[in-house]
């Protein structure tokens, strides 16, 4: 080799390695992870002890890593590819109900209207046991459920367990399609009610064929519920944005890493309606997409936020395909409204040596201007025009709403009453909470605070250490304390509790539609909403400067 090919040859080689050296500094440093990962992997294949599974070990290595990130970066196997799809879509072959597994046995939560499940009779509360000839106890809840869904026109059987009678069921899977805009009505002459409860791909023609249907009824007031809808697509709050606002109207700004994500999303068609009072009812339950459509209204001053502060997720999600048919649901920018405030509550970026997520501050939240000058704020959600508070749930109430108890009670109220009355009619009352008190006292293992939980735990502890002998009665004295101090905090929340059992039995007999109906009629906020919009002069004053 001459030495004027060795020199262009060592040239080269040191242009690569300093460009190498230069292009992020922190691709070694993945390499060598990846690697030891692997190493590692193929040394616990090869040499422990007992047969390990795979898939599992990855699976749960994987998740672990991406809790350090955000909640919503998420990994995604060959069947969680498949609930993104039904996420997103709102549709898939099923049999039409949400399930939950306890005491091996899966548990159908709730039934979907006009769906399979509902058309063969099953309930809320039924025990599903066997799945064609699949023992469900033998599959994990993921497993278990998957099994219900399939192609549709495809026949499955069940073996159920109702009321302590076991019967057999046989349905015919449909395509499922969940409506996000489960009712609308016209609540008085002219103010108009829409409720929508996700942004999947139908959510902008749903809403603007609920719209048309009710400006046909002579509305000529609207208001918007997008209470505890945690968002969606992104694209379809610019749609339902555009209803309200002008043609090339910026409703969303997103600024991600990689330059081409960073986009400015504008409105593309003429509105709808740019002169019809509108309110938009938000509680801190309304996310991401709710907030997108929230504030891009407010910005322009285009309609009366109502309600509570809302969530704070100011992070867009987008999907991206794996290996092996997986995929990943990634965090890959921040969105700002267009007054250019980004509302996201928690810096996942910056947390303590705990793991705890920083929050932005009230004292600390920047300031923004609307179109016509009010202020506004950044971080911490979208702050309402007017503010519907709403009394603090106690962790005792929560525990409560979420347990097995008062499931039960829900589902023993639907087989004792046949009928109840219309949803605008149906009420609760002291009686009832006292029923529902007293079952819970009696049924006390299906509703264990985390405190019940730690006390038995220190009470196994004293078992084995042999000290529980002289400590009977202390225990004893604490557990009658606690059982106490238990009732107390749930008197505390009497009107909540109240409020979320009348739904749920509402639900029993009249599906989400029924939900919304009992709303219309008796919710606070709907009142407020429009009390607001009748009175020009209180709507008018509220979007001004």
């Amino acid at each position: 080799m001459s030495k004027i090919k060795k020199l262009v040859i060592g040239i080269f080689a040191s242009i690569v390695l300093v460009i190498s050296v230069g292009f992020q500094s922190d691709f070694f440093e993945i390499a060598k992870q990846i690697d030891i990962y692997t190493t590692l992997f193929k040394e616990l294949n090869m040499y422990y002890i007992d047969e390990i599974n795979p898939a599992k070990l990855t699976n749960n290595a994987v998740n672990h890593m991406l809790q350090n990130l955000d909640p919503y970066t998420r990994y995604y196997d060959e069947q969680g590819v498949e609930d993104a799809r039904i996420e997103q879509t709102g549709e898939y072959g099923g049999i039409g109900a949400t399930t939950y597994n306890k005491n091996n046995s899966l548990i159908i939560r709730e039934i979907l209207k006009g769906s399979p499940a509902e058309k063969e009779g099953m309930k809320p509360g039924d025990k599903i046991l066997k799945i064609n000839d699949i023992i469900v106890k033998e599959y994990d809840e993921k497993g278990a459920s998957a099994l219900l869904n399939g192609l549709p026109n495809t026949v499955i059987k069940l073996h159920v367990e109702r009321q302590n009678k076991q019967i057999a069921i046989e349905l015919t899977r449909k395509k499922v399609v969940e409506n996000p805009v489960p009712y609308y009505t016209m609540l008085d002459a002219e103010v108009g009610y829409i409720a929508f409860t996700k942004f999947n791909e139908k959510a902008a023609f749903e809403v603007k064929k609920a719209f048309l249907e009710l400006k046909e009824e002579g509305m000529k007031k609207l208001i918007i519920d997008v209470r505890s809808n945690p968002g969606g697509l992104l694209i379809e709050a610019v749609k339902i944005s555009n209803f309200f606002i002008p043609k090339d109207k910026i409703v969303v700004t997103t600024k991600a890493k990689i330059e081409k994500w960073s986009e400015t999303f504008k409105t593309k068609d003429e509105p709808l309606d740019l002169e019809m009072p509108v309110s938009i009812l938000v509680n801190n339950r309304s996310a991401s997409a709710s907030e997108i459509l929230a504030g891009s209204l407010q910005d322009y001053d285009r309609a009366v936020i109502i309600g509570e502060r809302s969530f704070g997720k100011g992070l867009v999600q987008r999907y991206r395909e794996l290996s092996y048919g997986t995929q990943m649901k990634i965090t890959i920018s921040k969105y700002y409204t267009p007054s250019g405030r980004c509302i996201q509550e928690l810096d996942y970026t910056n947390r303590d040596d705990k793991g705890t997520i920083s929050k932005f501050s009230d004292a600390g939240r920047e300031t923004y201007k609307t179109e016509i000058g009010r202020t506004v704020y950044g971080g911490g959600g979208i702050l309402p025009d007017i503010e519907v508070e709403k009394p603090t749930t106690t962790e005792t109430t929560k525990t409560l709403l979420n347990s097995d108890a008062f499931f039960n009670y829900v589902t023993n109220y639907f087989y004792k009453n046949t009928t109840i009355e219309e949803p605008s009619k149906f009420n609760l009352n002291d009686t009832d909470y006292s029923s529902l008190k007293n079952y819970v006292i009696k049924n006390n293992e299906d509703f264990e605070t985390k405190s019940e939980v730690e006390f038995k735990k220190a009470k196994q502890k004293a078992i084995l250490e042999n000290l529980y002998g002289s400590l009977n009665n202390i225990f004893k004295e604490l557990l009658d304390k606690i059982q106490s101090e238990k009732q107390k905090e749930l008197d505390k929340n009497k009107e909540e509790i109240l409020h979320t059992l009348t739904e749920e039995i509402v639900k029993r007999y009249y599906y989400d539609e029924g939900v919304y109906m009992q709303k219309a009629k008796f919710d606070s906020t709907i009142i407020k909403a429009m009390s607001i919009l009748n009175n020009t002069e209180d709507y008018s004053s509220i979007l001004k400067k």
